[in-house]
């Protein structure tokens, strides 16, 4: 295979080729993934084998609220080949021993997030080309560090996106137990409306909002595409090399059943059982590209769940099933010690207009621990997200830490100074960047101004500078702490249970006779209100 038992007679090349890959602590699984690809005669892998390894099906795949382009079927069948062709490069018999380290190195191994964009849109531009589609984006070199230039129209920003999600998938659901579904792609022009609005000249976010995807003439400069990839969405380039790296592991444990199309798009969930949330698959998608914590796989369960029962385990609160209040939700979440990531649906009237017309918009709070009942802010770290209709993320400042305000008013308390109750992100008592009132009805979203917790930057589409007040429609709180998380909040819920039937229960054998019970002395106060009784002994 080329690993020589000797290291005096590996030569220079070869070292350092096992060296990084050694790095990604995938060397085993190569020597294995070589062994079962390759031809034992050459000692190197076939082409047409490397390249069935990485294919796809070209099952039409659809999505419910966006029209899918007719050429992306015939994209996905090229992006074997094209990942072949542009990263593993072939000599005399096929792929050697080490070019096929060298190769799986330029896909999977560490480098900068700027040189993973790079090699991602590489594997998107090859692929276009061998569909025929045009492409207008060009690498100045074919190293890893080169400038990407020209443009992307929005309608291949999306195929791009989609592609990404894909692989995602793939990557994640290898080895499950398939059946066949609807075709279903999420809808994820939440994103792609990111993207025009950080790298074109639009000014109003309506006209952004308003824009035709597929039917669009902007192009998108690839130099401010690559710069919003590195701020929005970070975790991008992982899909394609978890998808590299899956692909050679099936391979290992497959060894010569390993077919062309190893996983079917038609093995997509349908959306209209995952997306009954306001956390629908392509809303969940996008907000794990933005996390680099491990709350991400949290939230990637939220995407690529074969079965809905799976993702509704860390749906903790639910407006529309428990009712809406700071009461209620409290009386879910009380106990869950982890991360939670907060929806909230909101309607708002557009006065700059001038119309009456209600416009619709989610926004999205991440925090690193659960509620308390406090009545100032707390939490480490956070982020706020505009989710819909465009996607962005606005991570920690650094400069102030009033991440998360929750205050519940405990009744039979008095409090001369009573302060806000309600959940509020950022800014300052009584002037939170984002406040709901305890009841879930009245949302207000203030000018990021006024805030030095989170980053700056529009919450939903021409926000303004002035205070808004919407009205909420819906809210969602899901926990991304894990299953150790949820059974600890159990274990919590219990004990709650117990102690309040305990303080229910009125134990008869306290009281020393029927002279001293309570219902002795209630039965005598009902029958002579006025007659007169001893003080206390």
């Amino acid at each position: 295979m080329g690993a020589s038992s000797s290291t005096d007679q590996v030569p220079p090349e070869q070292r350092e080729a096992e060296a990084l890959a050694a790095s990604t602590g995938a060397l085993t699984m190569l020597h294995k993934a070589f062994s079962n690809l390759s031809d034992p005669q050459t000692n190197s892998i076939p082409l047409i084998s490397l390249q069935q390894c990485f294919s796809l099906t070209k099952e039409n795949p659809t999505c419910r609220s966006t029209a899918t382009p007719a050429e992306f079927s015939g994209l996905l069948s090229h992006l074997g080949p094209s990942i072949v062709d542009s990263f593993f490069f072939a000599e005399k018999g096929g792929i050697s021993w080490i070019e096929f380290l060298r190769g799986y190195t330029r896909c999977c191994g560490r480098t900068s997030s700027s040189n993973s964009f790079n090699t991602l849109f590489r594997v998107f531009a090859a692929s276009s080309v061998k569909a025929g589609l045009p492409v207008k984006v060009q690498f100045e070199s074919s190293e890893a560090e080169c400038k990407m230039n020209g443009s992307i129209p929005p309608g291949d920003m999306l195929m791009l996106l989609w592609m990404c999600w894909i692989m995602s998938w793939d990557s994640r659901n290898l080895n499950s137990s398939k059946g066949k579904v609807d075709n279903g792609l999420p809808d994820i022009n939440q994103l792609v409306l990111s993207a025009i609005a950080s790298c074109t000249d639009v000014d109003a976010d309506s006209e952004v909002t308003e824009c035709d995807i597929l039917g669009s003439d902007l192009q998108l400069p690839a130099v401010k595409v690559h710069m919003w990839g590195l701020k929005t969405v970070p975790n991008l380039p992982d899909c394609f090399a978890e998808f590299v790296d899956a692909r050679l592991r099936k391979s290992v444990t497959h060894g010569e059943k390993l077919e062309p199309s190893c996983t079917s798009i038609g093995d997509i969930p349908t959306t209209t059982k995952c997306d009954t949330h306001l956390l629908t698959r392509g809303r969940a998608w996008a907000i794990s590209l933005a996390l680099r914590s491990t709350v991400r796989e949290e939230v990637l369960k939220a995407c690529f769940s074969m079965h809905v029962d799976e993702n509704n385990d860390n749906l903790l609160y639910w407006s529309s099933l428990h009712g809406k209040g700071l009461n209620r939700l409290w009386s879910n979440v009380e106990g869950y010690n982890g991360p939670l990531l907060m929806l909230i649906s909101a309607s708002s009237e557009n006065s700059q207009e001038g119309d009456n017309d209600a416009k619709r918009w989610i926004i999205g709070a991440l925090t690193d621990q659960g509620v308390e009942n406090k009545d100032t802010f707390y939490g480490t770290s956070g982020n706020l997200f505009s989710i819909w209709p465009v996607f962005r993320v606005f991570s920690s400042s650094g400069k102030e830490k009033n991440f998360v305000y929750t205050h519940l008013h405990r009744s039979g308390v008095y409090d001369p100074h009573p302060k806000p109750v309600g959940i509020g992100f950022g800014g300052s008592m009584g002037n939170e960047r984002v406040f709901m009132d305890e009841d879930f009805a009245k949302l207000t979203v203030r000018h990021h101004v006024v805030d030095k917790t989170y980053q700056p930057g529009s919450l939903f589409p021409n926000q303004g500078y002035l205070p808004v007040e919407a009205s909420v429609i819906e809210v969602e709180v899901w926990g991304l702490g894990g299953s150790k998380a949820k059974d600890v909040q159990s274990t919590f819920k219990k004990r709650e249970e117990l102690f309040t039937e305990q303080r229910r229960k009125v134990d008869l054998k306290t009281f020393g006779n029927w002279e001293d019970s309570p219902e002795k002395m209630m039965m005598d106060m009902v029958s002579n209100p006025n007659a007169v009784r001893r003080e206390d002994r």
